[in-house]
């Protein structure tokens, strides 16, 4: 990743309103900021989320908040809590995830 052309600034992420994402169960709301092609955005699973899908965006992704279980389609699993953090690439490796106590994640793709 390349950062180009993003002058010097700051978010107050309350101002950015969110938007719910589809969800399997629970609720995805989402504060997005773009700058250039790179996606920044500060993310909300209430209690008793599940995804509906495998995800092949690559993140490097902060839990902020909660707890975040995340599933590789090879098996393996995950469990975040506050101040822990994933990383993965493009079409590496598909991944989804459950927020059981829901989760406040920060996440750059």
């Amino acid at each position: 990743m390349e950062l180009h052309n993003i002058p010097f600034g700051t978010t107050d992420w309350s101002t950015i309103p969110a938007e719910e994402k589809s969800a399997q169960a629970g609720r995805a709301l989402w504060r997005t900021q773009h700058f250039g092609n790179v996606r920044v955005r500060m993310v909300e699973y209430t209690p008793g989320y599940v995804s509906d899908h495998w995800c092949v965006k690559g993140h490097i992704l902060l839990c902020l908040q909660g707890e975040l279980h995340t599933e590789l389609e090879d098996g393996r699993s995950f469990t975040l809590r506050p101040g822990m953090s994933y990383q993965v690439a493009d079409n590496a490796e598909p991944h989804r995830s459950t927020a059981p106590l829901g989760a406040t994640l920060f996440v750059v793709d």
